[in-house]
């Protein structure tokens, strides 16, 4: 199965409270690239759950990517995938939900450092990797062993180097 983790788009630096942060057009523009990027490599596979944090720069994140990409099958504000969210619980909250329900595709939109430390949940390649706003890490996960590794750590600024 693939796992995507996606930090949100460039931001405001400022807004009424941290949650409140909305996308800059900058945010917008390298979200889109990378879901362009990103629907390349689904090649035709459908998305089969969204998780997306209930700050408003993620929120954002998914509405500019979700045109450019499969339709999901089910898309979900998930609280606990904050800033501040915990990666050892939403990794197994994760794990437990894509063997339960049998998931291919599944694409989590966060923020740092839970994206960092989430990736390295699963690849554990010593420090986690860091992440610039609109970048993926795409992941394959064995679901028979849980084996994982990392495909595929893309950056707006490496779209535009390749």
């Amino acid at each position: 199965m693939k796992l995507i983790i996606m930090r949100h788009g460039e931001a405001q630096a400022f807004a009424a409270s941290d949650s409140d942060r909305a996308l800059t057009a900058n945010g917008e523009q390298q979200s889109k690239q990378m879901a362009t990027w990103l629907n390349q490599q689904l090649d035709g596979q459908g998305i089969d759950k969204v998780l997306v944090s209930p700050y408003l720069r993620a929120q954002q994140t998914w509405q500019v990517c979700a045109p450019l990409l499969p339709d999901a099958k089910e898309v979900i504000t998930e609280e606990e995938i904050t800033p501040f969210g915990q990666s050892d619980r939403v990794y197994d909250y994760l794990n437990a939900m894509i063997e339960v329900e049998k998931l291919d595709v599944v694409l989590v939109v966060s923020h740092l450092p839970l994206v960092g430390y989430l990736t390295n949940e699963w690849v554990q390649e010593g420090q986690p990797p860091m992440f610039a706003t609109s970048a993926m890490a795409l992941i394959e996960v064995g679901v028979t062993n849980q084996q994982a590794s990392l495909s595929a750590h893309m950056s707006p600024r490496q779209l535009l180097k390749s």
